[in-house]
């Protein structure tokens, strides 16, 4: 299999993963793109993988569904703008069929109300190193940080992100946005002395000075320098600015870290 990070706007990422032949796509949120990918590799477009219904997630649903006829996979709960006739709807404990692999579907609410998430137990992409999971996990959680809280309420973007925390340390993390600098930065305002921490912004630093993405992460990492995993840490509990009677309440602190990231 090969997995690619498609660059699309600014500083999103529309998902490829391919056999060489047959391909699915994640939150194309426009549709030129993966549309010229596709044809320079010579792939059949068999499936679009849809996290949330914002329209950088989204905007290329229709476009690519008519032109290629791909099944288009979707939260149970959100709307698609100029949705598709035939969207199959998916929420927590279903699974899907693709590329001959098989896809669990995790409710992942915060980001938005009916956010979800797919993950496959072992994928072998890029020829390198043995098969891992693979997570497209979104807006929900990022390299060093996790989606604002548009829709959603603290103590259900925490229950989100720790159950992909709970995934295997080698779990490829496949998130949608480029903001792992910005993230890190913060991430070493709360936490300056994670040598983990450090380490990772001095790699990503030189992937961006190559115009290379910083993802996919890996879950293992992320679980070691991601403040909004990290939020029962000592350290982490330490930086944050809450009263004594919350200090040990698990989404009183995640909600004021979220809110200090929100005003970084």
């Amino acid at each position: 299999m090969v997995l690619h990070p498609l660059p699309a706007f600014t500083d999103n990422y529309i998902w490829v993963l391919h056999n060489r032949q047959r391909a699915l796509v994640v939150d194309p949120g426009e549709s030129s793109g993966v549309l010229d990918y596709l044809a320079t590799h010579h792939l059949v477009l068999e499936t679009i993988l849809v996290t949330h219904h914002h329209h950088d997630h989204v905007g290329g649903v229709a476009d690519l569904h008519s032109r290629t006829g791909a099944r288009v996979v979707a939260p149970a709960t959100e709307w698609l703008v100029n949705q598709p006739p035939g969207v199959q709807r998916v929420r927590q404990g279903d699974a899907i069929e693709s590329l001959g692999l098989r896809w669990q579907v995790l409710d992942v609410p915060g980001h938005t109300a009916g956010h979800v998430a797919y993950v496959c137990e072992q994928v072998a992409c890029n020829d390198n190193g043995p098969p891992a999971p693979v997570l497209f996990c979104g807006d929900t959680l990022f390299s060093g940080g996790c989606g604002r809280l548009f829709e959603g309420t603290p103590a259900q973007m925490l229950a989100s992100l720790d159950a992909l925390a709970a995934l295997p340390d080698d779990t490829l993390v496949c998130c949608t946005h480029e903001y792992t600098l910005g993230n890190l930065k913060f991430a070493l305002a709360v936490e300056p002395g994670n040598a983990e921490l450090q380490q990772w912004q001095r790699i990503c630093q030189g992937l961006r000075a190559q115009q290379l993405p910083t993802l996919p992460a890996r879950m293992g990492r992320e679980r070691m320098i991601n403040p909004f995993l990290r939020v029962r840490t000592p350290a982490v509990r330490h930086a944050v600015s809450t009263p004594d009677s919350l200090a040990h309440d698990d989404v009183a602190v995640f909600a004021a870290l979220r809110e200090w990231k929100n005003r970084f």
